[in-house]
């Protein structure tokens, strides 16, 4: 059994960015929340909305279509902002990714699991863990530590933890 499609299989909450599903394991998403107002933050990568307050707490947001390069879509009474655990830098955080929709929790077993394709050097297909066969339709099983710990989002933490750091 390979450990890869091990660690995958299982629950996953499963989205739309456009026409296209993709699952993350239930296990990493805190929860959904209805879109809310988003404080632009500056100088942070055009796929960062911001930050909302939740709670009391301030978490990052990040529009999950412009993260993958695709067309920005106007935000409608369907789009939700799923709030996922990460550790970025080893530690634990909590941050916002606004899909287009949120769809359905699925299990889905290790034999309905393949490996992600290869697309070449030029595509950033590291954030695939897997295609999930899940009746008619092919389920794209993300990994979100991989999707957020890029540079770009790591060092916009570690300049926020800096901040709240000075502020103290």
């Amino acid at each position: 059994m390979d450990l890869q499609v091990q660690i995958q299989a299982g629950k996953h909450l499963t989205f739309f960015l456009g026409k296209e599903d993709y699952g993350i394991p239930i296990l990493k998403v805190k929860e959904i929340i209805g879109l809310m107002e988003i404080t632009y933050v500056p100088r942070t990568p055009e796929f960062i909305k911001g930050v909302i307050n939740l709670r009391g707490k301030i978490v990052p947001i990040m529009d999950l279509r412009l993260k993958f390069g695709m067309k920005e879509k106007d935000y409608n009474e369907r789009t939700c902002i799923i709030v996922v655990e990460v550790f970025i830098n080893g530690v634990e955080r909590q941050l916002g990714i606004v899909v287009d929709s949120v769809s359905e929790v699925l299990n889905i077993n290790e034999k309905d699991i393949e490996p992600a394709p290869k697309f070449g050097a030029n595509v950033s297909d590291n954030f695939l863990t897997g295609m999930g066969k899940v009746k008619d339709r092919v389920v794209m099983l993300l990994d979100i530590e991989q999707v957020v710990n890029s540079d770009e989002m790591v060092s916009l933490f570690d300049s926020q933890q800096q901040e709240v750091t000075v502020e103290e």
